[in-house]
């Protein structure tokens, strides 16, 4: 047995630290990965979302209107736009364009002056409980907005007006209606993507890809092929979650099934595409599973899963919007819990296949016809 040698071992140094060179995209994500998790986490991440959009919605003008608006304006949560018709805000909350719809009631200032205390009533998008449950809470600050308004008799002897919430679509709040949709999309993800990351790096390491590079067949054939019996594997998970959803938690589906599984295959056509991308950049499996683990931290973090999507900056949303989970996730909870249609799932359809799209072509692009 030989004595330590620091020389044999300064030697070996070397060599590690060569080989470690040579792999210049390892050394990137593992720099990235802190990175990109020190800026979601530090800008991007907020559990407490301002400014949400809401509709309102009056049956005439009126006069304590403005205070009311104001009030509400001034808690920081509500981002007021004007609805003109009870259709259009149906349609609007339904695509998840609006959080919250204030109808304020016909001869509202007539009441208020009467000291009959209306009713103004908000329907709350209750899909995501946790984005709304803040801005629900400050409400009950806000029935004294109209004293200083309010005839010297009234002032003091009732409470002017009250809100009166409808959670639509969740009246319960149960978190499981929000998070089970929400998973269904996080698994199909995190599975999917990374089988097909592994496939053709997989045929490399195997010494199986000269085999294939002699068939004639061409890279989107390849391709294709690769994806095509996942296809099949992501079904059976999206049949599985569904089942024991709906016994266990009593998850409803007021939507199509039929058009739902046409766009969660889509959903997957998407992650299987990503996933061959990574493997025909990659020059081995442990190089294609870190890209695969540095997309699925931004793809759960901005997607609207774990955290609010409204209450992420601008920025952090404009980089959400190009995630397709994020649009599935809409999509799942939007015909699940709120029975929508392919009218108001198509704004999030088209992004999907964009993707989709995109990153087929670069795999095709990328994809090596030889072993250099």
């Amino acid at each position: 047995m030989t004595s330590f040698s620091r020389r044999r071992l300064f030697a070996l140094l070397n060599k590690e630290w060569l080989q470690v060179r040579r792999d210049p995209m390892t050394l990137r994500l593992i720099i990235a990965m802190p990175v990109m998790q020190l800026v979601l986490f530090g800008y991007a991440i907020n559990s407490n979302p301002r400014h949400l959009p809401a509709g309102l919605l009056m049956a005439q003008p009126s006069k304590y209107e403005r205070t009311i608006v104001a009030a509400l304006r001034n808690t920081g949560y509500y981002d007021i736009q004007i609805v003109n018709s009870e259709a259009e805000a149906e349609e609007r909350i339904a695509q998840g364009k609006l959080l919250f719809v204030i109808n304020v009631p016909p001869n509202f200032d007539r009441a208020v002056d009467r000291g009959e205390s209306p009713s103004i009533l908000i329907d709350a998008d209750g899909t995501d409980p946790t984005t709304i449950g803040n801005a629900t809470s400050a409400l009950g600050g806000l029935t004294t907005a109209l004293d200083h308004d309010l005839p010297h008799g009234l002032q003091a002897k009732v409470t002017p007006f009250q809100f009166v919430i409808h959670a639509r679509y969740n009246p319960e709040q149960i978190t499981a209606l929000n998070v089970v949709p929400g998973l269904i999309c996080t698994v199909l993800m995190m599975s999917t993507l990374i089988l097909t990351t592994l496939a053709i790096t997989r045929e490399r390491e195997r010494g199986t890809m000269e085999n294939l590079l002699a068939m004639p067949v061409r890279p989107i054939e390849v391709m294709l092929a690769k994806i095509a019996p996942y296809i099949g594997i992501g079904y059976l998970q999206v049949v599985i979650i569904l089942t024991i959803s709906a016994v266990l938690f009593h998850l409803p589906v007021h939507g199509s099934v039929a058009l739902l599984l046409v766009v969660l295959g889509l959903f997957i056509g998407s992650n299987l595409a990503l996933g061959i991308t990574f493997s025909t950049i990659a020059a081995n499996q442990m190089q294609a599973q870190q890209m695969a683990q540095f997309m699925m931290l931004p793809f759960m973090l901005l997607s609207g899963y774990i955290f609010p999507f409204q209450g992420m900056p601008r920025w952090a949303q404009y980089v959400g919007e190009l995630i397709p989970m994020t649009h599935a996730i809409r999509i799942v909870r939007g015909m699940l819990l709120k029975g929508n249609g392919f009218n108001e799932i198509l704004p999030d359809i088209w992004p999907i296949a964009l993707f989709m799209l995109i990153t087929i072509t670069i795999a095709a692009w990328c994809y090596r016809e030889t072993l250099d």
